[in-house]
């Protein structure tokens, strides 16, 4: 077997793995502190694209949990960036909030709402009828069809909620188009992430709370990866995917100690489980 190389980057989801809700979960104060007192870099990842990195990390904040701005990436984030990749100065009918437009507007991006080269879907808590019509329209005109990520519910304190793969679906249903989903699963997302901080993946880990979301993307992009057990993916769940992740810990306090240890010689640890 080919050697692995050390480990010197990483990447973490943010939900499920960090905090749940508004609190932190265990050892996620304490894996961020790790990270910046052994100077690795490190990204914190999340599909969510209603918010910008500033708001999250005065969320973070809140909790406990202190990441700098520059170490948090989003689906609108990197939606952005694949646009502007793909063109610049394009323009876009957005459906989402300030984490998406300000990211669109922050890469040359006009929003507009007469003959756009996209529509761009992301999530937010005020769906309109209105709004969504509008993109049906677009989209049968013409408007290429984009969409940050395809979660098809979010948590509120009173149950789930319609996210953006579910209004996608409607779309598509009304249109006949399919979205290009930029954010997790995709890969695109973690090879943006790993060229923000100059990594590489095989010597970056991706932590996460999902099988269908945060492993399979972190597997395809070539990283090793870590399900932590305090989100969604339960214990039962693990074995109904055709994928492992590298390790299965209870709480991303399991990993706090791997941050500084990581060596040659301990891959095979890393890998027993």
């Amino acid at each position: 077997m080919t050697e692995r190389k050390p480990v010197a980057c990483w990447l973490t989801d943010m939900d499920g793995v960090l905090v749940h809700e508004e609190r932190a979960l265990p050892g996620g104060p304490e894996f961020i502190a790790a990270l910046q007192q052994h100077q690795r870099p490190f990204l914190v990842l999340t599909n969510n694209s209603i918010y910008t990195a500033r708001d999250l990390r005065a969320r973070l904040l809140r909790s406990g949990i202190d990441v700098p701005e520059e170490s948090i990436w989003t689906s609108a984030l990197a939606t952005a960036k694949f646009l502007a990749d793909q063109g610049a100065g394009g323009s876009a009918y957005v459906i989402g909030e300030a984490g998406l437009t300000s990211a669109l507007h922050d890469v040359g991006f006009v929003l507009t709402e007469r003959d756009p080269d996209y529509v761009v879907l992301g999530e937010t808590r005020t769906y309109s009828f209105e709004a969504i019509t509008r993109a049906i329209r677009l989209i049968e005109t013409g408007a290429r069809f984009i969409a940050t990520n395809p979660d098809v519910t979010g948590p509120s304190a009173e149950g789930s909620l319609p996210a953006t793969g579910s209004v996608a679906a409607l779309i598509t249903k009304a249109t006949g188009v399919h979205p290009y989903f930029v954010g997790k699963p995709n890969p695109l997302m973690m090879r943006s992430a790993l060229n923000r901080i100059e990594a590489h993946s095989e010597t970056t880990v991706m932590v996460g709370d999902r099988m269908d979301t945060d492993v399979i993307s972190g597997l395809e992009a070539g990283l090793r990866t870590i399900l932590v057990l305090t989100g969604s993916t339960k214990p039962g769940d693990i074995s109904r995917f055709p994928y492992r992740p590298t390790r299965v810990v209870d709480s991303i306090a399991d990993v706090v100690d791997l941050v500084g240890e990581l060596a040659p010689s301990e891959f095979e640890e890393l890998s027993a489980d």
